[in-house]
This record gives C-alpha cells, sequence and structure tokens, in this order.
C-alpha cells in the first residue's frame, strides 16, 4: 500500500498533516484552473470571432483544440503518472499549462491560438490525471471522501465562475485578460508544488510503457475528430477510415499487451460498467456545446455583452454544484441507473425547449431551461460516477476512474464536433455578421434539437446497466 512520503520516513503525524493539507490545495487549484479556461473562454469566442475576423468554425476550433489534446493524451499520460511519478507529472503539467496560458495571451493570429490551446490541453489532460490520484495515494481511507470531494468542489467552482469572471475581463480588459488571470494561480501552484509537497507516487514504477498502443489511440482519435470536422467535405473520409482502423489495432493491441494504457478487461462481463460508461459518453456529447451556442446566441443574436452573457449561463452549473452533492448522497439510497435516467430524461426536456429558442424569446425563458439542464446532469453526473464505481472491485479504482473521465473529455469533444460541422453546413467558411444572424440561429436550432435526440437514445443506455449495489 502507497503510503505519504512523510509517513515512511518518520516525520510527525502534524508534518504529515501539513503535506496533505498543501496536496488538497494544489490538487484543488489544479482541478479549478482547468475547466474554469473551458467555461471561460466560451464567454470569449463572439469577441474573438470580431477580433480575427474568422468564421465560426474556426472560432470552434479555439474550444475543440483543447478538448481534442486532453482527449487524446489523458490514457498515455496517466499510464506515464502511473509509472514515472504522479507528482511529477501533475507539476510538469502545471507548468506546461502556465506558459501555454501566456502563449494564447500573446497570440496573433488564430492560428497561433489554436496551436497554444492544443498545449494548453496537453497541461490540462496532465492535471486531470493525476490530481485524483495523488488524493488518493496521500489521504487515508477515512480521509479520502472529504478529500475528494473537496476536489470535485474545486471542479464545480470552476465551471460556476468562469462565464462569469471570463465576462467581466472580457468586456473589461479584452479576451486576453482570461488567460493572464490564470498564472498567477498556476505559477503559485508550481511553487507549492515544487517546494512543499514532498515525496513521489508511482504505483507501476518500474513497468513498461506501452508506446505502440499509444499511437494507435492518439492517432485513432484524433484522425477522427478532425476527419468530423471537415464534413460535409468528402476529403475527409479517408482520414476517418484510416483513424477507424487505428482504434480497431488500438483494442486489438490493447488485449495482448502486459502493460496497456487502456485495460480492457474490465469491460468484460460488466454491463453496469460498460453502460454506465457509454451514458456518459453520450450525456456529455448532448450537453457541453450548449455554452458554446449559448454563448454565440447571446452576443451576436440578442446583443449582450460578455459580462451579461457570462451571468446569464451561469445558472446552469450554478445549479449543477448546488445539487451534484445531494444527488449523489440519494444514489446510495436508491438505485444509482433510477436516478441518472431521470437526469438524463429532464435533460432531454431542456434540450428539446431550446430546440425552439428564437430571435425574440423571454431572457427568463433560457435562464429557466439551462436551470433545467443542470437539475438534469446533476441527477445524471453524481450518480452515474458512483454506479461507475461501485460496479468494480477497489483494485481497479484507479482504472475505472481514468476510463470515465476519458468518456468525459471524448463527449465534450463529439460535443463540439456536432456544433461545429452544423454550423459549417449552415454558414459555411463566412464571418458571423448580422446578415448571416438567421442562418447562425437556424445552426443553433438544429445543433439542440441534434442533441435532444442524443440524448433520447442515451436514456435506455443508461437504462440497461442493470441493478448495481451501492456500498
Amino acid at each position: 500500500m502507497e503510503m505519504h512520503a512523510a509517513d515512511r520516513s518518520g516525520i510527525g503525524l502534524s508534518k504529515a498533516s501539513e503535506g496533505r493539507r498543501v496536496a488538497l490545495l494544489i490538487t484543488g487549484l489544479g482541478s479549478f484552473l482547468v475547466p474554469f479556461m473551458g467555461s471561460a473562454v466560451n464567454i470569449a469566442i463572439p469577441v474573438l470571432g470580431r477580433e480575427f475576423e474568422v468564421d465560426a468554425v474556426t472560432l470552434g476550433w479555439v474550444a475543440s483544440s483543447y478538448l481534442l489534446a486532453a482527449g487524446i493524451f489523458i490514457l498515455p499520460l496517466g499510464r506515464l503518472a502511473d509509472i514515472h511519478g504522479r507528482k511529477r507529472v501533475f507539476t510538469y503539467g502545471i507548468i506546461v499549462f502556465t506558459i501555454s496560458s501566456l502563449l494564447c495571451a500573446v497570440s496573433k493570429s488564430p492560428i497561433q491560438l489554436i496551436s497554444f490551446r492544443f498545449l494548453q490541453g496537453i497541461g490540462g489532460a496532465m492535471i486531470f490525471c493525476t490530481s485524483v490520484a495523488l488524493l488518493t495515494s496521500i489521504f487515508q481511507r477515512s480521509e479520502r471522501g472529504e478529500a475528494l470531494g473537496v476536489n470535485v468542489a474545486a471542479i464545480y467552482l470552476g465551471l460556476s465562475i468562469g462565464p462569469l469572471i471570463g465576462g467581466f475581463l472580457v468586456q473589461f480588459s479584452g479576451w486576453r485578460g482570461i488567460f493572464l488571470a490564470v498564472i498567477p494561480p498556476g505559477l503559485a501552484a508550481t511553487t507549492l508544488t515544487w517546494w512543499s509537497l514532498k515525496g513521489e507516487w508511482a504505483k507501476a514504477r518500474g513497468e513498461r510503457f506501452d508506446l505502440t498502443g499509444s499511437i494507435f489511440y492518439t492517432f485513432g482519435l484524433a484522425s477522427i475528430v478532425y476527419s468530423l470536422s471537415t464534413l460535409p467535405d468528402k476529403s475527409g473520409l479517408p482520414l476517418l477510415l484510416i483513424g477507424g482502423l487505428g482504434l480497431v489495432f488500438f483494442i486489438l493491441w490493447e488485449g495482448k499487451v502486459t502493460s496497456p494504457i487502456l485495460n480492457l478487461h474490465i469491460f468484460k462481463g460488466n454491463p453496469a460498467f460498460t453502460f454506465s460508461n457509454l451514458a456518459a459518453l453520450i450525456s456529455y456529447s448532448a450537453t457541453f456545446a450548449v455554452s458554446f451556442l449559448l454563448s454565440l446566441y447571446l452576443q451576436y443574436i440578442r446583443g449582450f455583452p460578455p459580462q451579461n452573457a457570462g451571468i446569464i449561463l451561469m445558472s446552469q452549473p450554478v445549479v449543477q454544484a448546488i445539487l451534484s452533492p445531494f444527488a449523489g448522497k440519494l444514489s446510495d439510497v436508491i438505485e444509482p441507473r433510477i436516478v441518472s435516467s431521470i437526469g438524463m430524461a429532464i435533460t432531454t426536456i431542456g434540450l428539446a425547449a431550446l430546440a425552439f429558442i428564437g430571435g425574440e424569446t423571454a431572457l427568463a425563458f433560457v435562464i429557466v431551461e439551462l436551470s433545467i439542464l443542470g437539475f438534469g446532469f446533476a441527477l445524471f453526473s453524481s450518480p452515474n460516477t458512483n454506479a461507475v464505481m461501485n460496479s468494480v472491485e477497489n483494485k481497479f479504482f484507479g482504472v475505472a476512474s481514468g476510463i470515465l473521465a476519458t468518456m468525459r473529455l471524448i463527449g465534450q469533444m463529439l460535443s463540439m464536433v456536432i456544433s461545429t460541422l452544423i454550423l459549417t453546413l449552415y454558414l459555411g467558411e463566412t464571418r458571423i455578421t448580422p446578415e448571416h444572424y438567421p442562418a447562425l440561429l437556424g445552426s443553433i436550432k438544429l445543433a439542440f434539437l441534434a442533441f435532444t435526440l442524443l440524448s433520447v437514445i442515451g436514456i435506455p443506455a443508461s437504462l440497461a446497466r442493470g441493478k448495481i449495489l451501492t456500498r
């Protein structure tokens, strides 16, 4: 069993407790910064479009490149952290995230910004794949639940205040202010990790890294996402086929390699785990791009300044943050599949209502529907996570958590791909100007309709997991 370095070296309990508090602070800070950046940048999308004079598809890639990097690297980086040290990978992640934020802030072109956002996504993946594992390694079982709860609260806090602070920063200091704002806390987290967090945790030290599987996975997933973004142009179809073959080879390879980056055996004979992860993939695919689309709607079509748009968009994550702990407790009493399936049904209703949004829709309607989405997703997310973790043995907790995080990131990425594809169909490669607002509104409504249908499919997938015994 892994122990904190302070405990191993005979340092007193007060020192060990101090080390745990430092670990909780730095992992919480990292877990706050990554979602904060994602939700805050969505507010800046229309301002970026006006400054750089680019089309909606390019604007979509400002958000998608970040998610793409996080999605394709989280599994390999998580495995590297197990082999070479979780603190080391976390520290490098904070450094990469902070430096790339500065580079984003000084970007002079859309290509530069998208490239540096991709680098920022790599840093985010390094943070996300290690923060929970670090806390699990450092805190004793009796304290672990509270520590993980603080970490989850930090994630939701980042999601909740990202639109608000992002809106204020964009309005009063420009879009570059968002990236500059995360540099001081990034430097603070780096300093604390480097000087105050003693010891190292490497669960799989000495084991081999599956480079072949990592290449198949990253190349296959990246190829599929990029090829989908080129549709309806048929030039991307060969790349789509190549990417699909890459993932097939990845699955075949992972089934026979001794030290895989993805343990496929955890799926065998475990429908609860399989369908819970599928439900998570569908849910994030259907909901993540909502803030991106409504940011375009509120600032372009309704003419709200970034500050006001950010306040409106806060309603969803705030409701979600408030209700998620109660939903998690509810899933300890009622079967998680029931609670999460009801949550997905409520989310479906909220998405369906947004498909009827118009240029003169009452603002109260938008806020209410966002609150309904937050309520539905709160009922889904915590119980679904509970279902995933309760469907595997304790020794697979790390693997299960990593797979669920991968499903979340891939779902978020697919949500942006769907939105970008629909924007391409309606707007093509034209800038969003007032004469194109009707087309923009049509694309937003169609995207919400597509997400509604996707969410409908997710309900039976959520129910199909079967009965799960809570512990």
